[in-house]
């Protein structure tokens, strides 16, 4: 290993962290809650700031920067034992926290939109010196992102490979009611440790919980009960808005990079399908997958039998292995 590439594994070696109890404050932009790795600022504009983590390879570095993009209840540290094993595998790993979301700012003033996401991705990478097209991993919302990123800036993409991503499917169209803004306001407004868990439980774990995703319910139940809690769950409901109003469903033919698909089979996640009239019929993430690789040739799907909606937290060794076989397709 080079004498740089030492010193930049070592600015962003791995910190020890430990779970605060559920409900416990950890303040409203996570500034009691330790993320895995160091944590970096940039400056996205009129004062907003995005938290990053810049992970250098711990092996020979193979010249391909990844940008793992987080889920809505979900934040970068989520990523760090996958960003660990990529690092490991000779990847330059960039992990950020989106606006509205966890460290990063949340501003009242903001028009939360995923092509702004999008954008202020773009110059953070560029701050961090990245050149060349990258390849972006999404999960869930963060594959919307990842997606609309694709769409807006071709050539600075290499490949997608999008995690149990929300967003193939247009759930409007499919006949949920448009649940406007207040009505979102309402519903985070009853957001807590026992409800946070018991949605996980059912969506993304199956029934079967394990004592260290208490972690992952500290972290965003923490987050609500802190003071400036309130600006926390305006921005969820602003988040939700835009799950709900801009899929990539209908713009999918118009992605060139290469996708891959990391589907797992047990994700019962249907956006806001709770709330569909009796009768209609809203596509869960594993379904609306399999339409979309069946569609068009650039859309490889690869199927994480028994998983649900967060593999890299149920299984992060089975999850890595077929994360990496992607990258190397």
């Amino acid at each position: 290993m080079s004498i740089i590439l030492a010193l930049l594994a070592a600015a962003s070696s791995p910190i020890a962290v430990t779970a605060p109890p559920a409900g416990q404050e950890v303040g409203a932009d996570l500034e009691h809650f330790a993320y895995p790795y160091p944590v970096r600022w940039f400056v996205a504009g009129e004062g907003a700031r995005m938290a990053y983590m810049d992970i250098a390879p711990t092996s020979a570095a193979n010249g391909r920067t990844l940008v793992l993009l987080h889920g809505k209840n979900f934040c970068a540290a989520t990523w760090g034992a996958t960003a660990k094993r990529l690092a490991g595998e000779g990847y330059r790993v960039i992990v950020p926290d989106q606006i509205g979301f966890c460290k990063s700012s949340k501003p009242a003033a903001f028009q939360y939109s995923f092509a702004a996401l999008a954008t202020m991705t773009r110059d953070l990478l560029a701050e961090a010196g990245v050149t060349g097209p990258v390849t972006l991993v999404g999960h869930s919302t963060g594959g919307i992102l990842a997606a609309r990123y694709a769409l807006l800036y071709p050539k600075a993409v290499a490949s997608l490979v999008l995690v149990n991503p929300l967003g193939l499917n247009d759930t409007l169209a499919e006949g949920v009611p448009y649940a406007p803004l207040a009505k979102l306001r309402t519903e985070e407004a009853e957001t807590n440790a026992a409800s946070i868990k018991a949605y996980q439980l059912r969506a993304y774990y199956h029934g079967t919980w394990r004592p260290d995703y208490d972690r992952w319910v500290a972290m965003l139940a923490g987050q609500y009960a802190s003071r400036g809690g309130d600006t926390v769950r305006e921005a969820q409901a602003r988040l939700s808005d835009m799950i709900e109003t801009q899929p990539v469903a209908a713009e999918l033919s118009r992605v060139a990079a290469p996708v891959t698909l990391l589907i797992g089979d047990r994700d019962t996640t249907a956006f806001r399908g709770t709330s569909a009239p009796a009768g209609t019929k809203v596509r869960t993430v594993p379904e609306a997958a399999r339409e979309v690789a069946g569609r068009w040739p650039n859309f490889r799907l690869v199927t994480l039998e028994g998983l649900g909606h967060a593999p890299q937290v149920e299984d992060p060794a089975r999850f890595d292995a077929a994360l990496l076989a992607a990258l190397r397709r």
